[in-house]
């Protein structure tokens, strides 16, 4: 293996990258149009662009980026997290096209990426579970029916997804057939596939995960447990390693049974088998990622392991550079720097990072894909970059993570500094631990300052053209960042979108992103506080609610993007007219 193609953006690409040089790797970046100057592109050996602007047309492409590694002349593929790393369909094309695929092989990937087979696998192995469905159900009547034979809360799960996406809860039985049509419309947008599947929900649980290394030698072997406990719309937020406050049968049963799932798969790579823990005790396994996590560098921090570079390893056939689980050393925290507002229900967020200061000193670590003048673009993931605090022992690293957070500015786009800061200095995570799954929607009563609204972007990235060189048609692409040091936007463009802050009336799309749904027709009476519309930013799902009540005049169709605070509907608090209904404005 000499060359890897990073079929991946942001601050996991940095990290692959870094470890290609340690390596002795030669390594390959692809970028979205959205990407052209980002962090990642710039590191990379060499940089290729997918020409998209959207993740279908850019990341999820797979034929482009097969088309790159050979053009590149690369041999090996890292998929890093998210996107396609663990579709199955995509790791059977690397090694279709005679490339080495770094990650387990496609048919473990479809196993137990598919949560019904994985599911079937841990109840053969014996590991812990609670009662789920027989199946894939097909209809809110069946998870219904499961709600109320087992009682509630129960979880709605995308059978073939990951990483909290197409994951809800349901704690009152009239929540169960809303709850269930938009699991199903999330895991169509983020995994291509919509069944669900239903499952008792351990109600204020932790969440327990065991990173596991297997070779393709027969060596299985966990090496170290991590808590991710806290986490908003069941996506985690703060991370530690080694997962603190478990008894030592807790511990091992959660080894046991990762081991025993991941050989019984015949799992080869970096994965993690994920659990959950309730308060009384209670463990059951909730599903496997067949990829390196978010949370990677907490283990690297406490077992002095690279995991990337463990990937490589036994991608090329060699074995895990451990015999045992090594002994934790010391304690690590990670803390995600989301480019959210944690003062508005954790809104993400795009625009340019005006300043980006970093903390540093002892037991400091930043992993990130973002600078000062980065741009963070509202297509993809809030995950700009991730700080990793290392102590001696677990109250070290919280001292050491209260300065550092303390240091960390982050100045244009709104990010969770805020809530990361408010946590570190609460008794629930930092002395009493008593976080658990839903703690920031329960138990966090801290009020968190809404941040500025950045300005909304004004292109896509990049302007396409051609150019002849030399005889040859070139293609070329131009930053939008340059034609607007050539002069200001137009009128019409300045003031395209913008919204008369006294029209009480205006329905604005509250973040960035694609306007998936309207929930009620054009013309239609609205009650103040009514859901009207769906829209997904970032493959997460956000409510569009009525500020006055009225009638509706839609603007915006279904399927359009659109930026945050773009007025996409009007309440009248009357009536409007027959003509108007029939001619709604449309906007892009």
């Amino acid at each position: 293996m000499k060359k890897v193609l990073i079929a991946n953006r942001g601050e996991i690409a940095v990290r692959i990258i870094r470890a290609c040089k340690d390596y002795g790797l030669t390594s390959v970046a692809v970028y979205a149009d959205a990407d052209a100057d980002a962090l990642f592109v710039t590191l990379a050996d060499e940089a290729f662009a997918l020409d998209g602007v959207t993740a279908k047309d850019s990341y999820l492409d797979i034929d482009k980026l097969i088309a790159i590694a050979k053009r590149s002349v690369a041999d090996a593929v890292h998929p890093g997290y998210g996107f396609l790393s663990e579709r199955s369909e995509f790791a059977q094309a690397v090694i279709d096209a005679g490339l080495i695929w770094i990650g387990p092989d496609p048919q473990v990937i479809e196993a137990l990426g598919d949560k019904l087979q994985a599911r079937a696998i841990a109840q053969k192995v014996g590991a812990p579970l609670v009662a789920g469905s027989d199946g894939a159900i097909s209809s809110p009547a069946e998870a219904l029916a499961f709600a109320k034979k087992f009682g509630l809360p129960i979880a709605i799960k995308a059978a073939h997804g990951g990483g909290g996406r197409g994951m809800k809860i349901a704690r009152q039985l009239d929540e169960v057939e809303e709850m269930f049509s938009s699991a199903t419309r999330e895991a169509v947008a983020a995994f291509g596939r919509g069944e669900c599947y239903v499952e008792q929900f351990l109600d204020r649980p932790r969440h327990i995960e065991a990173q596991v290394l297997a070779d393709r030698l027969g060596n299985v072997l966990v090496v170290g447990t991590r808590d991710c406990s806290l986490q908003r719309r069941n996506q985690k937020l703060v991370e530690e390693a080694p997962a603190p406050f478990l008894s030592d049968a807790q511990r091992e049963k959660i080894h046991q049974a990762s081991r025993d799932i991941c050989a019984a798969a015949g799992y080869t790579g970096a994965g993690t088998v994920e659990f959950l823990l309730s308060a009384d005790g209670v463990i059951s396994f909730l599903e496997v990622n067949t990829r390196l996590q978010v949370e990677h560098p907490v283990t690297e921090e406490t077992t002095g392991l690279d995991l990337v570079i463990e990937q490589f390893r036994i991608a090329e056939g060699l074995a895990v550079s451990v015999t045992e689980m090594p002994e934790p050393r010391g304690h690590a925290i990670e803390f995600r720097i989301n480019m959210e507002d944690p003062g508005r229900g954790f809104l993400p967020s795009a625009g340019e990072i005006s300043r980006f200061a970093a903390p540093s000193g002892p037991g400091v670590r930043l992993d990130s894909g973002v600078v000062s003048g980065s741009a963070i673009p509202p297509m993809f993931d809030s995950l700009s970059a991730k700080l990793i605090i290392w102590g001696a022992t677990r109250e070290q690293a919280i001292v050491r993570s209260r300065r550092a957070l303390d240091e960390f500015a982050i100045d244009g786009v709104p990010s969770v500094l805020p809530f990361h800061r408010a946590v570190i200095a609460h008794d629930d995570f930092a002395k009493d631990f008593r976080v658990h799954t839903r703690w920031i929607e329960t138990d966090f009563a801290e009020t968190l300052e809404a941040a500025s609204r950045p300005a909304p972007e004004s292109g896509t990235g990049l302007l396409r053209g051609h150019v002849e060189i030399d005889g040859k048609r070139v293609e070329i692409g131009i930053p939008d960042s340059f034609l607007r040091l050539l002069g200001p936007l137009s009128a019409a463009q300045n003031n395209s979108d913008k919204n008369d802050e006294t029209d009480i009336g205006a329905v604005l799309a509250p973040v960035p992103g694609l306007l998936v749904h309207w929930n009620v027709s054009d013309g239609a009476p609205v009650e103040k506080g009514d859901v009207l519309a769906m829209m997904d930013v970032m493959k997460m799902e956000t409510a569009v609610s009525a500020p006055i009540a009225g009638t509706i005049r839609i603007l915006a169709e279904a399927g359009s993007s659109q930026t945050a605070g773009a007025v996409i509907a009007r309440i009248a608090s009357g009536t409007i007219s027959t003509t108007e209904q029939a001619k709604p404005e449309t906007r892009t």
